[in-house]
């Protein structure tokens, strides 16, 4: 019974994030390094900030995790 309620859940979340994404199709410029600059939907940057975001945290984490060792 829980796994079935685990992929209802994760179906709900896949859609809205599909949805979400589909409404924010508009691209935006990110400029770096010296007058470069990259265009990108504005949902991939969501996507690409939110990843490194994670993964930043998940470093942190494990970082502290292991100095207390």
């Amino acid at each position: 019974m829980m796994n079935l309620v685990a992929w209802l859940f994760r179906i709900v979340v896949f859609a809205i994030l599909a949805v979400f994404a589909s409404k924010n199709s508009q691209t935006v410029t990110l400029q770096y390094a010296m007058e470069q600059s990259i265009e990108l939907p504005l949902s991939a940057v969501l996507l690409i900030f939110f990843a490194l975001g994670a993964l930043i945290a998940m470093i942190s984490a494990r970082c502290r995790c292991n100095s207390n060792d």
